[in-house]
């Protein structure tokens, strides 16, 4: 039986409730979601990357890299990456974002957006993603 194993990046804080910021079993990789928090800093709490959708969305991109990366993977094994917008205005700037950061990507991945409204206070944007390696 594979054994399946918690992903926490140095750069991430440690989860505030029992889960994962990644589980990998096997070949396949899951992102919890993540936020546009800044890479943590010993005794602060966790910061935004600033107010915008922008600076959130690529703060965001570069978490879930983060733990694709500590899992083995890259952006290219993602199959699949959910986005959750707490706002209906920002799809088309979320779009613009999006097309920028993965334009050179060579297989885009299967991708789904919802508005949701239960993110903290002054968060904008929560991004998961599942990979599969190999």
């Amino acid at each position: 039986m594979t054994e399946k194993i918690a992903i926490t990046p140095p750069t991430h804080t440690t989860p505030p409730a029992k889960f994962s910021h990644g589980v990998r079993k096997g070949g396949i990789l899951q992102v919890a979601g993540q936020v546009g928090f800044l890479p943590a800093e010993d005794g602060k709490p966790p910061t935004p990357a600033g107010p915008g959708l922008r600076e959130q969305t690529l703060q965001t991109l570069t978490n879930v890299k983060s733990v694709l990366e500590q899992g083995g993977g890259s952006w290219e094994d993602a199959v699949m990456i959910r986005v959750y917008l707490t706002d209906t205005g920002h799809f088309a700037e979320f779009n613009e974002i999006y097309n920028e950061y993965f334009a050179d990507l060579k297989a885009v991945p299967a991708a789904r957006t919802t508005v949701y409204v239960g993110l903290p206070a002054g968060l904008l944007v929560e991004i998961d993603a599942l990979a599969v390696l190999g």
